[in-house]
């Protein structure tokens, strides 16, 4: 605990006067700081024992005069310690607010604590991710409370870890919820680090734990039962379009599927916002009979046209995803438990490894990278990617397991409006995909 005493500073006795300066010393962490109380005594004039101004001419006024200076930073001291946890601070940073205490709310705040830093990281990330990373800040605020702007990264140790996550565990009992937040301030401290900010590490000795995911993917069958329902009101085909589209573009990414603006030769090319890699997919017949369908006077997709941003549609097809699942379930057609946009990526990647297509192909297809050196002197060959779709879309639409389709197999033909066509016309048609029969 922080106390005040009184001091006289005979180290430095002036030469002219023979006085010494009063002051105020703060006692906080085994260390010492003082505060000037702008009066100087000689030595002889000074009573230790008592802390009180002894056989001077002015000895009344003077000790008024000290008592009332040190009786406000009594005040102040214990205002602080009300408001604040001070033990987090240091001497100096203790004896800063002493001096200003009305004022303490305005103290600067060091810029490498570890909110500070924090705020700085988040400037670098955008989307879905900079959400998720200022969802964790406000746990940490809460956690802490008034004091979360004065966390140091050498106060948190891995008892400050166990702590956290027990705090995060009453209101996020998923392992798996809180494993993201933990991991995202893991990424905070690695910034940190890499910054030469800290050299504190305490996850070396914390384990972020977490649940093995359970699957979220559709067979084959469940699929082509969505696929080919035909007991959907207009507006549910519209959102199952959305869904049959995410999973024919390789499971993209929602927002980034809201944010296509145009095709060009012949293929979806876009740089996906969490990432911020460049994807090239081709444009197959079935995925441009739907867009020529729900063709956008901004966007590539009309979807977006009318919202102010993906958030809000995203709401939307989430709703609506929920009741084409009902309707499905109702009409004894599929029972299942969940319909999203994200199932459409993993249940494409599990039907591409069902077909034997190369786990690098997958990986490449689905935007991931080993990140070795033998990747920065190869490129990859997307017309590997390109035949997979194209695989897949085959054996889920059509039941053929090959590459591109035979004859036999008739598909659709469809055209792609352009832009000027599609401000022009509303009158697009799209398709039934064949069923399997």
């Amino acid at each position: 605990m922080a106390n005040l005493k009184i001091y006289l500073d005979i180290r430095h006795v002036s030469v002219k006067t023979k006085e010494a300066g009063l002051k105020v010393t703060v006692f906080h962490h085994g260390r010492t700081a003082y505060i000037p109380l702008g009066v100087s005594l000689k030595p002889e004039n000074w009573d230790v024992t008592t802390c009180a101004v002894v056989k001077h001419p002015r000895r009344k006024t003077l000790n008024e005069e000290i008592k009332t200076k040190v009786a406000e930073y009594q005040l102040a001291l214990t205002q602080l310690v009300a408001k604040y946890d001070v033990d987090t601070l240091s001497v100096n940073e203790l004896k800063d607010m002493l001096v200003d205490w009305k004022n303490s709310d305005k103290i600067r705040i060091d810029d490498n604590c570890v909110m500070s830093v924090f705020g700085r990281f988040m400037e670098h990330k955008t989307g879905r991710t900079k959400n998720l990373y200022e969802c964790t800040e406000k746990k940490i605020r809460a956690f802490l409370g008034k004091e979360a702007d004065r966390l140091r990264f050498e106060q948190v140790n891995v008892e400050w870890l166990h702590r956290f996550n027990d705090y995060l565990a009453q209101t996020a009992p998923s392992a798996n919820s809180r494993s993201i937040h933990m991991r995202n301030f893991r990424a905070i401290f690695n910034y940190a680090i890499d910054n030469e900010i800290t050299t504190n590490y305490p996850f070396r000795r914390f384990k972020i734990k977490g649940e093995p995911t359970r699957k979220r993917n559709f067979d084959v069958e469940t699929l082509r039962a969505i696929f080919n329902a035909d007991v959907l009101d207009s507006w549910m085909v519209r959102y199952r379009d959305l869904f049959k589209l995410t999973f024919m573009l390789i499971g993209i990414n929602f927002v980034d599927l809201c944010n296509l603006k145009d095709v060009r030769n012949g293929r979806i090319e876009y740089v996906r916002a969490k990432t911020h890699k460049l994807y090239s997919i081709k444009l197959e017949p079935e995925i441009e009979a739907i867009i020529a369908k729900y063709r956008g006077d901004i966007h590539l997709l009309n979807y977006m046209d009318t919202y102010k941003d993906y958030r809000s549609f995203y709401m939307n097809t989430c709703t609506g995803l929920k009741a084409i699942r009902e309707r499905l379930a109702e009409k004894n057609i599929v029972n299942i438990d969940t319909l999203t946009t994200y199932w459409a990526r993993h249940s494409w990647a599990t039907i591409a490894a069902s077909l034997d297509i190369p786990k690098e192909t997958i990986a490449a297809a689905l935007g991931h990278s080993s990140h070795t050196v033998t990747d920065i002197y190869i490129e990859f060959d997307y017309r590997k990617v390109d035949e997979a779709n194209r695989r897949v879309l085959n054996w889920v639409l059509y039941g053929y397991e090959g590459g591109y389709a035979p004859q036999e197999v008739e598909k659709p033909v469809p055209t792609i409006p352009s832009l000027r066509e599609a401000k022009s016309s509303r009158n697009v048609v799209g398709f039934e995909f064949g069923k399997v029969v």
